[in-house]
């Protein structure tokens, strides 16, 4: 017979050793009391099912939430866009501020000195012969009363004796206008009718001037705006061609007028004072067209205080002339430069092939200048060159 085996659950005592039934709470053996220790039943916890993780970055992230901003924006505004119910917004006008400019000071240069305009001493004349003050005046381009008043003479000024001298007041400078297209009606007659340039000479009478180019003396009156029949020596006069008399016989030969208008004078100023030994005076005037082959613009240039004994005149077909050097005054004293332009034409030569030239058109306005002396002695007058 095979022993039993005990298969029932049993514990030990832990102070005789006894096997006891596992539900003994005393060992029958020794009296020991045992306590059933319970173990507090951890409840295991109920797991729900897990949701899918979706991991990003940050800038991921960001966009995605704009995205989402965007879409419901869109979203809103085309229910809204549907409903009508979208209100224009008031543009509310916004204030730039604009900048102040703040002025940079430019660096200062040195002008240029240029010379200017100065009113000169009068002029001391010798009279001469067969001299009056209407001659004088009209010489130095200045008015009698103006030479009576300075020397305290008579009234009539009858009083001038050969050998006398007297002072001639220079004429005040003014600033030149500059050359206008625009033509005065004075000016318009002229170049519309065409005239000849005339100094009336000893022995002249206004008659005679009438006999010798067949126009009127009312016509010469009228377009020269003379009070009377009287002329005097040095008298300059404008004779109308358009109202020569018709020349007797079956077949009159009209004569051309001159072509060229006046030309103006441009630089220097009238009156214009040169003290520097260096200057350079360079004379400059305005076309008056293209000339012609055998045309040239006659500049004559004299020394009013010699008296007339230096006088030059040249022939070009530029617009400016410079003055040579030989023309400067070598006393200690301010001369008066008298210069004019006037466009000639040459008709013939001379046995020395030298080219012979007559006006052909109207002589320029007269201007003055200054130039003073260099002090290295005495004047000589120069050679004219044509």
């Amino acid at each position: 017979m095979s022993p039993e085996t005990n298969t029932s659950p049993n514990k030990v005592c832990p102070t005789c050793g006894t096997r006891l039934s596992e539900n003994a709470t005393r060992c029958l053996v020794c009296g020991r009391n045992f306590t059933t220790s319970t173990k507090a039943a951890t409840p295991s916890p109920v797991q729900s099912p897990k949701l899918p993780e979706l991991k990003l970055s940050l800038p991921a992230a960001l966009g995605l939430v704009v995205l989402v901003l965007g879409l419901g924006a869109a979203l809103i505004y085309v229910i809204l866009n549907s409903t009508g119910n979208i209100a224009t917004p008031t543009v509310t006008p916004t204030i730039t501020l604009t900048p102040t400019s703040t002025n940079t000071p430019a660096p200062t240069t040195e002008p240029t000195l240029a010379p200017t305009p100065t009113n000169l001493p009068p002029i001391s004349y010798v009279v001469k012969a067969q001299d009056s003050c209407s001659l004088i005046a009209v010489m130095y381009g200045v008015s009698v009363n103006s030479i009576v008043q300075l020397n305290n003479l008579d009234a009539d000024c009858l009083t001038l004796t050969e050998g006398q001298t007297i002072l001639v007041p220079v004429p005040t400078p003014t600033a030149s206008p500059m050359p206008t297209a625009t033509l005065s009606a004075q000016e318009a007659t002229e170049n519309a009718c065409g005239t000849f340039p005339y100094t009336v000479v000893e022995n002249d009478t206004l008659m005679g001037i009438s006999l010798n180019y067949n126009i009127s003396v009312d016509s010469i009156k009228t377009f020269n705006n003379m009070p009377n029949d009287v002329v005097y020596v040095g008298m300059r006069l404008s004779l109308p061609l358009c109202e020569r008399k018709p020349t007797a016989g079956p077949t009159p030969t009209p004569t051309l007028p001159p072509p060229y208008s006046q030309p103006s004078l441009l630089l220097p100023a009238d009156g214009t004072v040169y003290t520097n030994l260096n200057d350079t005076i360079t004379l400059q005037w305005a076309s008056v067209g293209t000339l012609r082959e055998n045309d040239r613009y006659a500049i004559t240039v004299e020394d009013v205080s010699s008296g007339g004994e230096k006088k030059m005149t040249q022939y070009v077909t530029e617009t400016k002339f410079i003055v040579p050097a030989s023309m400067r005054p070598l006393d200690n004293t301010n001369h008066i430069f008298r210069w004019s332009v006037v466009v000639v034409r040459q008709n013939g030569s001379t046995s020395d092939g030298e080219p012979i030239f007559v006006n052909f058109g109207t002589v320029s306005l007269y201007r003055v200048f200054g130039w003073s002396g260099t002090g290295t002695g005495s004047n000589t007058s120069p050679t004219s060159t044509p």
